[in-house]
């Protein structure tokens, strides 16, 4: 009997700590999701991603993927020669890394794609549904891929 599977590919995810040591071995372009549990969007947008298999693919074998929830990352970070907190307020609260990165510095729109080249240098900023097939546009225009 053959039983269906609703498989996702995975796409590898890292830590900004793993990154350091990992961008020194071998320099890959990154790519950072910012994102908080109670985004619908960004639920969305995360299985529909995961889904496309080509997409997975290029992600896992030609960049350093971190996946970033902005509201529940308590842990300090240092990214690019500088620390980075979470900013406790009331019963939330945001890291201090997504304000940094972020072009709103008050309230990100999220999800937010932090694409930067292999010197970390940023080459693509986008707030909001990114959809697997402009991402995929989106990296082979950028990359050439």
């Amino acid at each position: 009997m053959l039983v269906p599977c609703f498989c996702l590919s995975q796409m590898k995810t890292g830590t900004f700590s793993d990154l350091e040591i990992r961008q020194k071995e071998n320099p890959k372009p990154i790519i950072i999701h910012i994102y908080t549990d109670w985004c619908s969007v960004c639920r969305i947008e995360s299985f529909n991603l995961n889904k496309d298999k080509d997409l997975v693919k290029t992600i896992n074998e030609n960049f350093y993927f971190i996946r970033f929830e902005a509201e529940k990352t308590k842990d300090k970070i240092n990214f690019q020669g500088q620390e980075f907190k979470y900013l406790p307020n009331g019963n939330s609260g945001i890291h201090e890394l997504v304000l940094a990165l972020s072009k709103n510095k008050t309230q990100p729109a999220y999800p937010v794609w932090i694409i930067l080249d292999k010197n970390q240098n940023l080459v693509e900023y986008h707030e909001g549904l990114f959809k697997p097939e402009d991402m995929k546009k989106k990296l082979k225009e950028i990359f050439s891929l």
